[in-house]
């Protein structure tokens, strides 16, 4: 199959294949980008309107869309003037389940936690509720549930909360401590990653370049021991033990790939955005040949159908506000297709939508974003959240999940 076909495929099948695209993951670490503004290279914002696709590599067309607050358009929810959202935002088979934003704490002499602080998704009244119950959330398919464990890591349970009633159906208990959990594709199994001592830890043990003064950091090196794969219905659970090697830091957890035979987990490398692939025994494999070419740092991974493959970005442009592309690409070549619009690509609304960060600021401004819908073929840009506005403010992290 050649490039035009396997793009006029994907784009066909948009309505008719029903697969759930992956969840969102809690605390990725997106990757250092070149910007000029460098404390915020980890945020974007991007946004597209809903247009036909050509067959062959498509050329983008111009334009912008604004959107009124609360408007739905074709499954998309959006509310342009709220910064951190109030209200649900959805697009296609995807919405925001949950965003947090984190801050280290001190806890005594040099020695401090990064904490976060979620606001879940009431699936009853479309708002977000704000918790500091839990470390670390990962919300399941359908956004009725999610996965949480408590503030002190490494946990030994981890609660299924029911969304809608903010309570705890029921505890799994674990043997080993777990600092993070991710749901499989399907939403049937969690995969918790083993770390003996607290992965959010932080020391001060950093000059900050601009102050002079010592700054918090990770620590060098991981705890890291391995993983339980946990069936979300009996608790029934086995745990794989996992080599610990220099190209692993600190917080590094493991995630399913998207058939859920393997998991994989972001590694340290001569570049960003690497990852290493483990079968469910713990040994290291090479990675499916539809992932091999992904990116751990690139959120949105793999289309719902499989075909396309959402990589990084590869091209900005000058303007008021500045443009930002990233690459779409064969996932089994890593041959590019076509770029989309958006900085950093976050999830996949359905075949040829995404949802992005995009800039609202010239390339010599600093960088503030919102969060956008994007499409394959279009210059246009759908805003989904307010803008961030004020850069001294905590930015927030989103959670996606299939609703």
């Amino acid at each position: 199959m050649n490039i035009e076909e396997l793009v006029r495929d994907s784009l066909r099948e948009q309505a008719s294949r029903q697969t759930s695209p992956a969840t969102g993951f809690a605390d990725r670490v997106l990757a250092v980008r070149r910007r000029r503004t460098r404390r915020l290279a980890t945020v974007a914002a991007a946004a597209a309107a809903v247009i036909a696709v050509a067959v062959t590599v498509p050329l983008l067309d111009s334009g912008r869309t604004d959107v009124r607050p609360a408007e739905v358009i074709d499954g998309v929810v959006t509310h342009p003037d709220q910064w951190p959202p109030r209200d649900m935002i959805a697009a296609g088979r995807t919405a925001l389940a949950a965003y947090y934003t984190a801050d280290t704490v001190a806890k005594m002499s040099g020695q401090g936690v990064f904490t976060r602080t979620y606001w879940l998704l009431d699936p009853r009244t479309e708002k977000y509720r704000k918790t500091t119950k839990w470390s670390y959330v990962a919300v399941a398919p359908g956004m009725h549930t999610a996965a949480v464990l408590e503030q002190s890591l490494p946990a030994h349970r981890i609660g299924i909360l029911d969304l809608t009633t903010g309570k705890v159906e029921r505890w799994i208990p674990v043997e080993r401590g777990v600092g993070g959990v991710e749901f499989s594709h399907d939403g049937s199994r969690l995969v918790a990653t083993t770390y003996d001592e607290n992965p959010d830890a932080r020391t001060r043990s950093v000059v900050n370049a601009e102050t002079g003064a010592l700054d918090w950091a990770a620590p060098t090196g991981s705890s890291r021991t391995g993983f339980y794969v946990l069936d979300t219905a009996s608790g029934a659970r086995s745990w794989s033990g996992v080599s610990l090697d220099r190209e692993v830091n600190g917080r590094q957890d493991f995630a399913f790939s998207r058939t859920g035979e393997q998991v994989y987990s972001r590694i340290i490398g001569d570049r960003d955005g690497l990852q290493q692939f483990y079968d469910l025994d713990g040994n290291k494999i090479a990675g499916p040949a539809n992932e091999r070419y992904l990116r751990s740092d690139v959120d949105a991974r793999l289309s719902p159908n499989g075909r396309l493959a959402a990589l990084g970005l590869t091209k900005e442009v000058g303007g008021s506000p500045g443009k930002s592309y990233s690459s779409i690409r064969d996932p089994r070549t890593g041959k590019e297709i076509t770029k989309v619009r958006g900085d950093h690509l976050l999830a996949w609304a359905d075949d040829r939508r995404l949802i992005a960060w995009e800039r609202t600021t010239s390339l010599e401004e600093p960088y503030l974003p919102r969060l956008v819908l994007v499409t394959i073929g279009s210059d246009k840009v759908v805003p989904l959240s307010g803008i961030y506005k004020d850069i001294e403010k905590e930015f927030w992290e989103p959670v996606f999940a299939d609703r």
